[in-house]
């Protein structure tokens, strides 16, 4: 009996994880929710699909210790981060200064145009942050998974565990999103485009002043 809950208990501690590192409402959370108001639950979905999988790579380098991938993640950590940050700053902008009835037609003349696309961006941009395999490595320890027997089996089922908590969060975070989604009009859809934009800049600009105070020193415990 043991030997059956343990694959269960510890794929429930993967969904833990998995959703932990994806609730919190960062810059990628916000451009989610943007894509779902202007351009519908199946590209905000995707987008967080983008960010799941790319949580789910983060999660196997930490689980399988893939040393070489790791250490090229973290060696090249702060390049990586500004390279992110740089990206950031224009999704933001752009997404301040789009126009909602362009937006609107583009999707009425192709409704999958730029689908994967926006699968592709976000995997790119989640991946900009290497750290993630330091906080998955931490919670793994916190959660005495360390403890659990090493067989591939049992890494493979707290990968799956993780791949399911990020994704199960981005389902409904876009499904809820989408439910609302209809009940805006031209205008407010202007104002969301205004706020989301204005959010992620504001959240990308928090990041870079830490990420320099953090690399010059200034800041201890960062």
């Amino acid at each position: 009996m043991e030997e059956a809950v343990a694959p269960i208990i510890l794929f429930l501690k993967g969904i833990v994880i998995g959703l932990a590192v994806s609730v919190p409402m960062g810059p990628i959370g916000v451009l989610c929710v943007q894509k779902t108001i202007n351009k519908g639950r199946l590209h905000g979905m995707l987008s967080g699909f983008g960010a799941a999988f790319a949580d789910t790579v983060f999660a196997i380098i930490a689980i399988f210790g893939l040393t070489v991938t790791k250490n090229f993640l973290l060696e090249y950590r702060l390049e990586l981060q500004i390279l992110g940050v740089i990206v950031l700053l224009g999704l933001g902008t752009k997404i301040f200064f789009s126009n909602p009835i362009t937006q609107i037609r583009r999707r009425a003349r192709n409704k999958r145009q730029g689908i994967f696309g926006d699968f592709i961006s976000v995997f790119f941009l989640t991946l900009s942050n290497p750290l993630t395999v330091l906080f998955f490595g931490a919670t793994i320890a916190a959660l005495s998974i360390h403890d659990t027997d090493h067989y591939l089996a049992s890494q493979l089922i707290l990968v799956g565990g993780i791949s399911a908590g990020a994704m199960s969060w981005w389902i409904s975070l876009t499904s809820i999103v989408n439910i609302f989604r209809h009940r805006f009009r031209l205008k407010q859809l202007w104002w969301i485009n205004k706020i989301s934009g204005i959010v992620i800049l504001t959240l990308t600009i928090v990041a870079a002043i830490l990420l320099a105070l953090r690399h010059f020193g200034q800041v201890d415990g960062l």
